[in-house]
Parts: C-alpha cells; sequence; structure tokens
C-alpha cells in the first residue's frame, strides 16, 4: 500500500513539474511565462541604460546647492 501512494506522489510531483514548465504556461496575449520572463529582463536592462544616460547627462550641482541642501539637510534632522 505504502509503495503505491509514494508512485503516485512522484507521478503528481512529475506532472506537477510539467505543467509548471514555463514554455508549455501561458500567459497574457498568449506569450508564454519565457517569452514574458525575456521581455521583462530586455526592458529592465533598457531602463536601467536610460537611468544611466540620465544620471550622465545631469549636471552637478554647484558649490551653493550643495552649501543649501547640507543646510537644509541639518535643519530636518
Amino acid at each position: 500500500m505504502h509503495n503505491r501512494l509514494s508512485i503516485g506522489a512522484r507521478a503528481n510531483f512529475l506532472i506537477g513539474m510539467a505543467e509548471n514548465d514555463p514554455d508549455k504556461l501561458k500567459g497574457p496575449a498568449g506569450l508564454t511565462l519565457r517569452q514574458i520572463h525575456e521581455q521583462v529582463q530586455k526592458s529592465v536592462a533598457r531602463d536601467r541604460e536610460a537611468q544611466k544616460m540620465k544620471s550622465e547627462l545631469a549636471q552637478k550641482p554647484s558649490r551653493w546647492q550643495r552649501f543649501v541642501r547640507y543646510v537644509w539637510d541639518k535643519k530636518r534632522g
């Protein structure tokens, strides 16, 4: 009796793994979960690159601006 349960549990585990296969599961717009994951990775990389470019283009604050920020932060705690 015990063997049947363990075989059944193994079978259920393997079936569960097949159902969780990212190449077989479909998400919104009919894309597989793997395709969605790849799109998200590309989007994150683009966002990071855009943020890096944005920070490179930003001007450094002047001495006056740094001083005002220092005093302001000290007052706030």
